[in-house]
């Protein structure tokens, strides 16, 4: 079994400066010295790493595109791929992956850790060891048991699109709150097949290397003004917005903030409806403030992750699609991310 290992930064490549306390990154020959057991498994592994390592917080899509051609320039060298990232965008990056690697047949696991792998009660070591074998778990067929992207944390792996950080503190920090984990961890590591996503065609891989930025997110709150919501929406150049709504996707019924969004709409502007809440997604049609927006031409994006929501748009837009071809894929589940 060949996997390679892409290192792109995080606090699993921490080490801290004995002087000043401060975290950080050091080079991946050191984190391999820290984690002997991964020399035991019987594995052929390589690794290749971002230099300088990223903080996820400055993690962009040129770095997305950065991890998509590595998987695109080694993909059949290797038999799956673990890539090491930090939590805080981890799961914008496994969202943005799982739309730029097209028909992807192998397992690209994205994983990290809250504490730094030298630390004694470090969860990268765990983290790090199942990652792989999470890549290189195969059926009685030999064929790769994952077939997608997805975030292994703690003791579970997750869809990565449907993923979402819950915890800034808890070594299990991560949940898919509308979509059952990919397997379970524990003694051993249980698959549940059904859930495991399979892509309808055989085709090769295609990678997209181009992700627009002209997208935003808007979240509403009670007391937004009209002219906060007209500044947001004639942001300059602005394409796409996802407008994160209460409940089941509602907003205020004044005349003003639907003439508003009715307006950006007709401009061209592609707004995706997505529930604040964690659990659940947008019915447009159970309110009529819901109906509203469904009305104004505003786009469902159902059980849909504001992850999955955002890079989704910036990949549609990035294949220079037109707005009304960006709304129809956006109502449509490509890979997986949404019911």
């Amino acid at each position: 079994m060949k996997l390679l290992i892409i290192y792109t930064g995080g606090t699993i490549g921490m080490i801290e400066n004995p002087e000043t306390h401060a975290l950080h990154p050091f080079d991946f020959s050191h984190l391999i010295d820290n984690v002997p057991k991964v020399k035991k498994l019987a594995y052929d592994i390589d690794h290749i790493q971002f230099s300088p390592p990223i903080d996820s917080a400055n993690m962009k899509p040129e770095h997305w595109v950065e991890i998509a051609m590595a998987i695109e320039h080694d993909y059949n060298k290797y038999d799956g791929f673990v890539v090491l990232h930090g939590t805080d965008t981890m799961a914008y990056t496994a969202s943005a992956l799982s739309f730029m690697l097209e028909n992807l047949h192998k397992p690209v696991i994205i994983t990290g850790s809250q504490l730094p792998i030298g630390e004694v009660r470090t969860d990268g070591e765990e983290n790090l060891i199942t990652a792989l074998q999470v890549a290189a778990a195969r059926d009685r067929h030999g064929e790769a048991l994952v077939q997608e992207v997805a975030i292994l944390f703690e003791n579970h792996l997750w869809r990565g699109n449907r993923s979402t950080k819950m915890s800034a503190d808890n070594f299990d920090a991560f949940k898919s709150n509308n979509y059952p984990p990919l397997a379970h961890i524990g003694l051993d590591i249980e698959f549940d097949f059904e859930a495991l996503y399979r892509s309808p065609d055989r085709r090769p891989l295609k990678v997209h290397h181009r992700m627009d930025t002209a997208v935003m997110i808007v979240e509403l709150n009670p007391g937004m003004t009209e002219f906060t919501l007209q500044h947001l929406l004639h942001t300059p150049g602005i394409k796409g917005i996802v407008l994160k709504t209460f409940g089941a996707g509602n907003a205020p019924s004044d005349k003003w903030f639907i003439t508003a969004i009715r307006e950006a709409v007709k401009r061209g502007v592609v707004i995706v409806n997505v529930t604040q809440c964690v659990n659940g997604g947008v019915k447009d049609s159970l309110y009529d403030t819901g109906n509203s927006l469904a009305g104004a031409g505003v786009v469902s994006g159902g059980d849909i992750t504001v992850e999955a929501a955002i890079t989704k748009l910036m990949y549609l837009f990035g294949m220079d699609m037109e707005p009304d071809q960006v709304r129809t894929y956006m109502r449509h589940c490509l890979c997986g991310e949404q019911s």
